[in-house]
């Protein structure tokens, strides 16, 4: 466990900027360098998570890292070389946050947290942290992290609209819902983690795009199970496609390994079975590529979604001239 150094009566949070403060004017953190999340500040200086965020914080105040999304919080670019330089860079005093809190804010916020760290990241205590606030004091707009969540699924599914401009036909609708979808588990890879075809989340800007992909297969003869199958089915597409994103980025925290070292780490195991002979067709189709099999999810959505496109038009169009 790392002892931070600074100032014999400084508060836990402090003595962790020091020391992070220190790693970066002597070069040890450059500009874009990953610097320790609030759960690796917590396991190594010994503290709550509250403390760590607190601390990072702080650290983004001064100007010294910024959050980037999936990438977590690094070295900024232009950092000050010395705690003078810090100290002229703090802001001015602000107003007091708890007179401007509101649920409003403690939801950006938690995104913010969500979008950068992931959700396993988020807590009530974190959140109050990252806004400077008593710990309790969330509380008063959000009785408890289940609710916030669902409040932070809500914004996010709020972030992109149709417009009255859309095209008509039905596939091209359908498309441009899936692929408004599929941007917004981009943007927010946590959210295809909040729920399950067979729980599904209850909160009205999802309903949004749920409106709308009912909206365009609506009016062509199908019954309601087979309409609302088709619209669980390619919705299904999308979300199976983004769980992925949270699962890369959290095996990439827990390792400290890319997607390709992993691959590369596993070539060994991955030999072993080419070998054995007892896979002949994965053999034949592994051996086919020169440079490796480069797994796209942009591009499988892309694939999935006009696949599923294709197979569904005779059903969703014959229905439509039988009526």
């Amino acid at each position: 466990m790392t002892k931070a150094t600074g100032a014999a009566g400084d508060p836990p949070y402090l003595r962790i900027v020091a020391a992070i403060r220190r790693r970066i004017a002597e070069g040890e953190l450059a500009p874009g360098d990953r610097v320790p999340s609030t759960r690796r500040i917590a396991e190594e200086w010994g503290v709550a998570l509250a403390t760590a965020t607190k601390a990072l914080t702080t650290l983004r105040l001064e100007g010294l890292v910024e959050a980037r999304p999936r990438i977590g919080t690094v070295v900024a670019g232009t950092a000050p070389a010395s705690p003078a330089a810090v100290a002229r860079r703090r802001p001015s005093p602000a107003p007091d946050p708890e007179q401007e809190l509101s649920l409003d804010r403690i939801v950006r916020t938690a995104v913010e947290i969500a979008d950068a760290e992931g959700l396993s990241a988020l807590s009530m205590r974190g959140v109050a942290a990252r806004l400077g606030v008593a710990a309790m004091s969330t509380y008063r707009y959000v009785p408890s992290k289940e609710d916030l969540v669902l409040h932070m699924a809500d914004a996010a599914f709020g972030e992109e609209s149709y417009g009255a401009d859309a095209p008509e036909d039905w596939r091209s609708r359908v498309e441009l819902g899936a692929r408004t979808l599929w941007s917004l588990y981009r943007r927010h890879p946590w959210l295809a983690q909040l729920g399950s075809l067979t729980r599904p989340l209850l909160v009205p800007n999802l309903l949004v795009h749920g409106e709308w992909m009912l909206g365009a297969l609506d009016g062509h003869g199908l019954d309601p199970t087979a309409l609302f199958d088709i619209h669980v089915l390619i919705y299904s597409h999308v979300q199976g496609l983004a769980v992925h994103l949270e699962l890369e980025a959290h095996a990439e925290a827990a390792t400290g390994q890319s997607e390709d070292q992993w691959m590369d780490s596993r070539a060994p195991v991955l030999r072993e079975l080419v070998e054995s002979g007892r896979f002949p067709n994965f053999t034949k189709v592994v051996g086919a590529f020169e440079d490796g099999y480069d797994l796209r999810l942009d591009a499988l959505f892309t694939f999935g979604l006009k696949a599923l496109l294709d197979g569904l038009t005779p059903l969703v169009e014959g229905q439509g001239a039988a009526s």
